[in-house]
């Protein structure tokens, strides 16, 4: 399992480009984003996924590990595969795409070339499950106490948040008025606005 890939940009292709570390190139495969601004003979490193398959092996490469958390997620919705999950990645900024899951807003993701209506609803769907899942989760294992906290961090980090920014943003999020008395899902919500920001 090749987890990243560090040295100097070989050549840059249309969909990736080459790293070549120790001698050997990788081809890695990138958003539009992240070939935009690199170059030939400069140093890289990027954060991979690893795909094996019986009739391929490829690598997708990502700066950081939100983009990385989050591609992985999206590879958990069925019909969405390695192409159109860089796609999604590549297009906006992952907070604002999590945040589109969360409000449910299909016409963003229509928006991303490669995405249509029905891919969308099931995007939204499934991963606003899997967030909703994870609040259970934290709620079960956090006990009715001090559970508020615990139950955002869980669901960003469903998304693909490290645990600091996860902790780090649930504080703001909790820190703003009404918060105590609102669901899991205004919690998140506000937490990806504060992510957002930043």
């Amino acid at each position: 399992m090749i987890t990243s890939v560090e040295g100097v940009v070989g050549a840059i292709g249309i969909d990736s480009l080459v790293v070549d570390v120790g001698g050997i190139g990788y081809r890695v495969y990138a958003s539009p984003a992240v070939l935009s601004a690199t170059q030939t003979g400069a140093r890289l490193k990027l954060h991979t996924h690893h795909l094996v398959r019986e009739d391929q092996q490829a690598l997708y490469g990502f700066r950081t590990t939100d983009e990385l958390g989050f591609f992985e997620l999206l590879l958990t919705v069925t019909g969405v595969g390695p192409k159109v999950a860089l796609a999604i990645v590549g297009s906006r900024p992952v907070a604002d795409l999590q945040l589109a899951i969360i409000e449910q807003d299909q016409a963003m993701l229509v928006s991303i070339p490669g995405i249509g209506k029905k891919l969308a609803e099931r995007i939204i769907f499934e991963l606003k499950e899997k967030v909703a899942a994870a609040g259970v989760a934290a709620r079960s294992a956090a006990g009715a106490g001090g559970a508020g906290e615990g139950e955002v961090v869980a669901a960003l980090q469903a998304l693909g948040y490290s645990l600091a920014e996860a902790r780090d943003a649930s504080r703001a999020a909790l820190a703003e008025p009404g918060a105590v008395e609102a669901s899991l899902e205004e919690r998140v919500k506000a937490a990806l606005r504060t992510l957002v920001r930043d």
